[in-house]
């Protein structure tokens, strides 16, 4: 940690009998998690009956998610989030971290990465082109169609048939959308063979179920393949031990269930927050014309469309589409001057600390001009968390980031986007990720202004 050695420690109010603080988690997630830090650096908040510890100040939760060998991965969230990715590399404990990050890191190197490009450029065509003038789309399911299609794409090199890309699609949102119900609830509560119980059970073994068949049908068709299954199944570490047959479908799980809401629920994001901002909206379609000059966006783009890089960072660090893990404490420890047994829970939040004052100037405001090479600060760099910190660091963060990035200027690219008046950005209940409960794009179709002069890349690099 830094210099700083005197953490306060203290407790949220507003805990009710039984349920806690899963009312304002609920409501208002991100707005609970930035509200914490009024009461401590380490704050004690009920999420049910569990008692839990989230750490409010950016030292506090990079020292947390450095040590991962005394704060594991486990608590409640993870107990139901192994239900979907199994003991996948999101979800696994400490004792199987490394060797699955070692055979999983040669599938998402920047070489890979820009193969994945083409086919998330094809995917955001696909969809793209079938839009119209005048259409209204309602932004978080459209865009989460686009996602799970392109990162269907990218593991198995072909398009993944409409029918069952919707049948995933549903799948998914049944079960994330239970997750974190299924997380606040009791025991013998989801064990009843109650409505709401017997659809996240059948919509899980639905998921499971498919996602083999797509892994065995690939595996059985005899072609050469150059995509992410593929990187998959042929990884190796030192010993030249892989990824067993388990692993492989739980990491194809991982991949799907990370890969989709994410980049949609911060997408969702971006459209509300430009059409807020028009001043920045319209710089950001001077920047798409000036780079692209009409034409679709590729990997080399990335580099010169910088002030997209910025507003994606900027709606991470306001909207943070992941905003709740749990870590258990593997022994007894301290932290923030609290003595925690083993096994207690961690909240690991990126909104606690995404609005840390001493890091971000004005905070509450949008400004992704904060992320410029010459204002960022090292204080902002150490609390933007969106991906976590340290070895359990979301290995597909500039996956996403290059996803939504194409997305975007595709999008802006050929349509000139507004957010219909009947928007409610309250979040939705209990979704595993944060996005607004209704924001209708419409598009109307634009001509973008032909490129002058190539533009140079912006000195600096990515504020993650």
């Amino acid at each position: 940690m830094s210099e700083q050695t005197t953490f306060v420690a203290g407790a949220a109010p507003g805990a009710v009998p039984v349920v806690g603080h899963a009312l304002q988690m609920m409501r208002h997630p991100v707005n609970f998690m930035t509200s914490l830090s009024a009461h401590g650096d380490l704050v004690q908040i009920k999420i049910g009956p569990t008692s839990a510890y989230v750490p409010t100040h950016p030292d506090l939760l990079r020292y947390v998610l450095t040590n991962d060998r005394i704060f594991d991965k486990g608590g409640v969230f993870y107990d139901r989030a192994r239900d979907i990715a199994g003991n996948g590399l999101v979800t696994c404990p400490f004792a199987d971290h490394r060797r699955q990050r070692r055979l999983m890191q040669s599938a998402f190197t920047r070489t890979q990465l820009k193969r994945y490009a083409t086919a998330m450029h094809a995917e955001i065509e696909a969809t793209t082109a079938r839009w119209h003038d005048g259409m209204v789309v309602d932004a978080f399911p459209e865009l989460y169609g686009m996602a799970l299609r392109t990162v269907g794409r990218t593991l198995y090199s072909t398009p993944v048939s409409p029918e069952l890309a919707a049948g995933v699609e549903r799948a998914f949102d049944v079960v994330l959308n239970g997750l974190f119900r299924q997380m606040f609830l009791p025991r013998f509560i989801r064990r009843l063979p109650l409505p709401a119980n017997r659809r996240y059970e059948s919509n899980l073994r639905f998921l499971h179920r498919t996602t083999q068949e797509l892994i065995d049908d690939y595996r059985s068709d005899g072609a050469a393949h150059d995509d992410l299954l593929a990187a998959l199944l042929a990884s190796r570490d030192d010993d030249g031990g892989r990824l067993d047959d388990k692993e492989i479908h739980d990491q194809v799980i991982t991949v799907m269930a990370a890969g989709t809401e994410t980049v949609a629920g911060t997408l969702t994001w971006v459209f509300y927050l430009l059409s807020q901002h028009p001043e920045i909206e319209a710089a950001l379609y001077e920047e798409i014309d000036t780079v692209l000059g009409g034409r679709a966006p590729d990997w080399d783009d990335l580099p010169n469309l910088s002030l997209a890089d910025r507003i994606i960072s900027e709606a991470l660090r306001l909207h943070p589409p992941a905003w709740l893990f749990t870590r258990l404490t593997a022994t007894e420890t301290e932290l923030a001057g609290r003595r925690l047994p083993e096994g207690t829970t961690i909240v690991f939040s990126p909104a606690a600390v995404a609005q840390y004052e001493d890091a971000f100037g004005n905070p509450t405001a949008f400004d992704p001009d904060r992320w410029l090479p010459d204002r960022v600060s090292p204080a902002a760099r150490q609390a933007f968390m969106p991906f976590g910190t340290g070895a359990r660091k979301c290995i597909g963060d500039l996956y996403a980031r290059t996803e939504a990035t194409l997305g975007l200027a595709t999008i802006l690219g050929r349509w000139r986007v507004t957010c219909e008046p009947d928007m409610d950005v309250r979040p939705v209940p209990l979704a595993t990720v944060y996005h607004p409960r209704r924001l209708r794009l419409r598009l109307s179709a634009r001509t973008p202004r032909p490129a002058a002069t190539p533009v140079p890349a912006p000195a600096g690099g990515d504020p993650a």
